[in-house]
């Protein structure tokens, strides 16, 4: 049993972090918290348009920032963007605050639940087979080193992944509180 104050899911686009991650956290009873959403309400910009005006580089560092302001919290359920993972520091931060659950998902699946999507900056391209295979390489290293629990969303429907991602999670993760922190006198 590895307890942890909050749940994390780190994935490629596509395995199902927020749609599994909304039904999870209602199952667990628990907040949600989608941190690309976040990102955007504390911007009040798309990512695609953070990506447009300041590039990846500038996109990540607000990433982390709401990375660390989303996990001060306890009791959430939270599904981070595909390449939370690629900040050491946010690795740190998401094993500190959180059991980290590996949603993975192939390729060939990526690319049949992204097929009509089109709000992806990394995906503006032509191939996005050769962008999944190349984040793939990059990323699920990554995705493993952090990772608590891995978990193969694959041919899954959502309500099906949510029960059995349930079943584990009720072995391997008890849920946490941690400490308010003190309040210094005035």
């Amino acid at each position: 049993m590895n307890p942890a104050p909050n749940l994390v899911l780190v994935g490629p686009m596509g395995a199902g972090k927020s749609s599994i991650g909304r039904r999870l956290a209602g199952r667990c009873g628990l907040a949600f918290v989608d941190l690309d959403e976040e990102i955007e309400r504390r911007t009040g910009a798309s990512v695609a348009t953070i990506f447009d005006c300041e590039g990846e580089a500038g996109f990540r560092a607000r990433e982390r920032a709401a990375l660390e302001a989303v996990l001060a919290g306890d009791g959430l359920v939270l599904a981070t963007g595909g390449g939370a993972v690629l900040d050491p520091g946010g690795r740190a931060l998401m094993r500190r605050r959180g059991f980290v659950v590996h949603l993975h998902a192939s390729v060939e699946r990526q690319l049949a639940r992204l097929a009509r999507d089109r709000s992806r900056p990394l995906l503006a391209g032509n191939d996005r087979e050769a962008v999944l295979h190349r984040l793939a390489g990059i990323r699920e290293p990554l995705y493993r080193e952090v990772a608590d629990l891995h978990f193969d969303t694959g041919a899954l429907a959502p309500t099906s992944a949510v029960a059995r991602l349930g079943r584990l999670l009720q072995q391997q993760w008890r849920q946490q509180a941690t400490a308010a922190p003190r309040q210094e006198p005035a």
